[in-house]
């Protein structure tokens, strides 16, 4: 079905959920993840996480180390970008936007709802340093393990991020290559303007 600007949700989150929720239907393998794009003193740099939800408008991606390089990053330059794909539905979304940090007790939620053995992962890994070997880290963990029996707790210089869209894109695969592209563009008074782009 073509994806026409008169059909389109007037706001794209509107959209965005929908085709996740598709993508979820239609056995997308791990369709919360997405491609997370910063660029910081050292320059440009992507990775995959995980989407978490929306919260007031905002894209919400997991807890990481905030002195990991994504977190430095984030701290010189708080523009990011994040891309979802999903081959299921032949459906990307792209956002870009700035990120901002989530409170203390936001980013303890999350961490809460976090297996166990990814908390104390968390708790024994310095995100992005270089590690004399695998065996040290796994150590650590067992160390941990045993101080915590119980509930693990949140690593002091973790937390979550949130990031605010500035424009959304949809683009939806098409015969020729003659592919559907839709952004979403916010306006100064908050609205926002949908455009078609040239595939």
């Amino acid at each position: 079905m073509p994806l026409l600007e008169e059909e389109a949700p007037r706001d794209p989150l509107t959209l965005f959920r929908r085709w996740y929720r598709e993508a979820e239907q239609a056995g997308a393998a791990q369709p919360d993840a997405m491609a997370l794009a910063t660029g910081g003193d050292e320059g440009p740099s992507a990775r995959m996480v995980l989407f978490k939800g929306i919260d007031d408008g905002a894209f919400v991606f997991s807890t990481t180390d905030y002195e990991s390089r994504k977190g430095r990053d984030l701290a010189s330059d708080n523009r990011a970008a994040l891309v979802f794909y999903w081959f299921a539905t032949h459906h990307q979304v792209r956002v870009s936007g700035t990120v901002r940090k989530l409170t203390r007790s936001a980013s303890q939620t999350y961490f809460a709802a976090r297996p166990r053995g990814a908390q104390l992962s968390a708790l024994a890994s310095r995100q992005s340093r270089a590690v004399k070997s695998r065996d040290v880290l796994e150590r650590a963990v067992l160390e941990l393990a045993a101080r915590y029996p119980g509930r693990v707790p949140l690593p002091p210089d973790w937390g979550g991020y949130a990031v605010r869209p500035r424009w959304i894109e949809f683009w939806e695969s098409r015969e020729d290559r003659l592919h559907d592209r839709l952004r979403y563009v916010r306006r100064r008074d908050g609205a926002w303007r949908i455009e078609r782009l040239a595939p």
